[in-house]
């Protein structure tokens, strides 16, 4: 395992960082520890600590840590706003021009892909393919419907068991008629290309993770999870991108008397464990090239 100050001592300061890892593997806490040690700004890259809504079920930065450093892009979007990675991608530009060094630090996998690899530039969708595509992946079988609607190319690239994926990818095919692996062929450049960053991606035991999945989920409930959640229960919508922020869902169903809180509780943490394991999954089929940071016992 590496200890945090071997880390530090690895870092070059003249280059960008970008942080990537599973849920509650302590990324946040590295990237505090490396801007105020280095200097920087900490950009968010997690698709669910944008919204404004999320503080505690997003596990976003307290505000005592986000006094510790600057941080960027995270609780600055509103519910019902769209957001996308190209929007990111545009947000990320422009605190670069500022000249600023930036520690990107995040779990939304392809946020960090599209920031180091580059992104296509897809025709963005109208709002009733979007309807149409929300309408459908709600049905019994909308996923299987949507994975046969795909070109070839496409369902042999992508998750096909990632709903928002197939969805994605259902909604460029019926707006552009082409597959969105046509679209990705045609990448631009990268905006923090290799040679201008350090690139960690960390890791850790499987038992030691879900340990900590667990104890933090607790932990949001103590700072008020449930009250964060119920102040959004009149405005739930289950397709909206805001809605996707994982122990959500299960909270909904205990304040809409489908489950118990104990049940509820149990089912965000199972969703938890499962989300880190797509996220593993992503970062060792996209990110091998990046370097590995074991975290265990890392203090």
């Amino acid at each position: 395992m590496t200890q945090p100050q071997e880390i530090l001592s690895s870092i070059s300061c003249d280059k960008h960082v970008l942080i990537a890892g599973p849920t509650a593997s302590g990324k946040s806490a590295l990237a505090i520890r490396i801007a105020q040690a280095q200097g920087g700004v900490i950009v968010n890259a997690d698709a669910l600590q944008v919204w404004s809504c999320w503080r505690v079920i997003s596990a976003r930065p307290s505000a005592e840590e986000e006094a510790a450093a600057p941080h960027r892009l995270y609780g600055h979007m509103h519910p019902g706003q769209s957001f996308s990675v190209g929007q990111w991608l545009d947000q990320v530009a422009e605190i670069l021009a500022t000249g600023q060094r930036l520690i990107v630090v995040g779990g939304t996998g392809m946020y960090l892909h599209a920031l180091s690899n580059g992104l296509a530039v897809i025709p963005p969708v109208p709002d009733h393919v979007r309807a149409r595509g929300n309408a459908l992946i709600a049905m019994e079988d909308g996923l299987t419907r949507m994975v046969e609607d795909l070109d070839a190319p496409t369902r042999a690239r992508i998750d096909l068991r990632n709903p928002a994926r197939v969805q994605r990818a259902w909604e460029v095919l019926q707006t552009t008629g082409r597959g969105i692996t046509d679209w990705q062929a045609e990448t631009g450049p990268a905006l923090i290309p290799r040679e201008k960053s350090e690139r960690l991606v960390l890791t850790s035991d499987r038992d030691w993770l879900a340990d900590r999945i667990a104890r933090r989920f607790h932990a949001m409930m103590d700072q008020g999870a449930l009250d964060e959640v119920r102040a959004m229960l009149p405005h739930w919508d289950p397709t909206a991108l805001w809605a996707k922020a994982i122990g959500a869902p299960e909270l909904i169903a205990y304040l809409r008397v489908e489950t118990t809180l104990d049940e509820a509780v149990e089912r965000a943490i199972i969703a938890s464990r499962q989300y880190a394991k797509s996220q593993r999954i992503f970062f060792r089929g996209r990110m091998k090239d990046w370097r590995e940071i074991r975290m265990d016992a890392a203090s």
